[in-house]
């Protein structure tokens, strides 16, 4: 995630899986946080599906 397209490109893949979760971003430091109560997963596989990396930290 290097820019603010990046960003938005992820956020929308998680509200895919979870349209109530909530998620922070962190362009510079290429960090997102998400707070959802579903399992993580699903929504790894959903920001990898959209073309970037996914781990839990």
């Amino acid at each position: 995630m290097t820019c603010g397209g990046c960003a938005r490109t992820i956020v929308a893949a998680i509200k895919g899986v979870d349209a109530q979760a909530e998620v922070d971003t962190d362009v510079p430091g290429r960090i997102v946080r998400v707070d959802t109560g579903r399992d993580s997963d699903p929504l790894i596989a959903a920001i990898k599906a959209a073309g970037y990396d996914a781990r839990l930290g």
